[in-house]
């Protein structure tokens, strides 16, 4: 009863008999079991019948720290090396050297908090936040996680040497199903708590409600167990409790084990996270190769503009000579808002013998005139977006 442990399943007696044989020692101990199975309890164990029972005892939940501040938190900081960093902090690291420290949660560590937490490990080495000089400790870790380990090495999610590391000695605590009448033994604890604390007179189960209380899967396990208890020791008007009135407090399905977060097909997965980020990479990358494919188009299109722009068909001798493929400037090749592809109008006799921004002037100012001076319509007409022709009617002066 010192720890509140309770019962007499065969599989608890085992994770209380390793705990004790290896409490004497510095190996590293992994404690695996569902959410609410009393996990905390077996670091507990291994510290007051260690060596370094007289030290300090700091239990941390990874889960339950930011991933900004989980690296200050464990490994301290200097001052000045992030903003609100008034002083100098150890960690915990620090504060609890030559003691035990049990990191709860330890699969939602971030992977850079892995890699600092396998040297500290290895060597007993680490640097905090902001210093360039490493510091020594000397601390026994004792892990507990109720994530599916290897799961989560598969999904890079946990560094598999870590793994390997934290599991020296491994601790399976079993989930409350599978504990036989110590569900019943748990209850009758939890409802003399409650009479103790509240003076009340304490709730008994009919053997009845025994059974239906064993036959429960309880995806809580002990922690949905006392909940239920203290609920039943507040609410009920009477103190002997039938199943029927049991029943009202406990699910209708009692072969659901949907809570317990081991399971494969836990809310730890992250499968559906990764389905979406895949699909949005490869939306993306669909996307860019449009945009290459769609960039390819319209540079042929203007290299054939360009090429089919009117050359100089006969020169007179006294004539300087035109380049046969003459640049076209009012068409620019880094603008994708100008790009649009224009239509290339058959010079009319009169301006074949002009050279090239000649007769793009002369083409303007007609589409102008046919337009009554209607900029939108002329550009319309010759197939330019409006931009484009406001910049040419700069170009060429018309814009007065």
């Amino acid at each position: 009863m010192r720890y509140g442990i309770v019962g007499n399943c065969e599989a608890l007696n085992h994770a209380l008999d390793v705990a004790l044989q290896v409490a004497p020692t510095d190996l590293s101990v992994l404690i695996v079991g569902e959410s609410g199975v009393g996990k905390e309890i077996i670091p507990h164990v291994i510290h007051d019948n260690s060596p370094r029972r007289r030290e300090k005892y700091f239990a941390i939940n990874c889960g339950s720290i930011p991933e900004g501040t989980i690296d200050s938190e464990l490994f301290g900081h200097v001052k000045g090396s992030f903003t609100g960093a008034i002083n100098d902090s150890p960690g915990y690291f620090g504060v609890a050297n030559k003691g035990t420290l049990f990191l709860d949660e330890v699969g939602e560590l971030p992977l850079a908090t892995q890699a600092r937490l396998l040297r500290v490990l290895e060597t007993g080495e680490y640097i905090p936040v902001g210093a360039t000089e490493v510091r020594k400790t000397d601390v026994r870790i004792v892990a507990a996680t109720n994530v599916n380990i290897r799961q989560a090495i598969s999904e890079g999610r946990f560094r598999e040497d870590l793994y390997y590391r934290l599991n020296s000695i491994p601790i399976q605590m079993p989930p409350l199903r599978e504990r036989g009448e110590d569900i019943v033994l748990l209850f009758r604890l939890f409802a003399m708590q409650m009479a103790e604390k509240y003076r009340m007179d304490k709730v008994v189960l009919t053997d009845e409600a025994k059974q239906l209380l064993m036959r429960y899967k309880w995806p809580g396990n002990v922690r949905q167990l006392k909940n239920i208890t203290e609920q039943i020791s507040i609410l009920s008007p009477e103190r002997q409790i039938t199943a029927e009135m049991l029943a009202k407090f406990i699910p209708q399905d009692q072969e659901t084990t949907q809570l317990a977060p081991i399971r494969s097909d836990s809310d730890h997965s992250f499968e559906n996270e990764r389905e979406i980020l895949y699909k949005i990479l490869f939306e993306l990358r669909s996307n860019v190769n449009d945009m290459r494919r769609e960039m390819s188009t319209l540079k042929k299109q203007i290299e054939d503009v360009q090429v089919s722009a009117p050359a100089v068909s006969a020169v007179p001798t006294t004539v300087p000579t035109v380049p046969t493929i003459p640049t076209i400037p009012s068409i620019p090749t880094a603008s994708l808002e100008d790009a649009v592809a224009e239509e290339y109008i058959e010079p009319t006799p009169e301006l074949e013998n002009l050279n090239v921004n000649d007769w793009s002037r002369q083409a303007l100012e007609k589409a102008l005139a046919r337009n009554g001076g209607n900029r939108k319509k002329a550009a319309l007409e010759m197939g330019i977006s409006d931009r484009t022709l406001y910049r040419r009617l700069k170009q060429y002066g018309l814009d007065k």
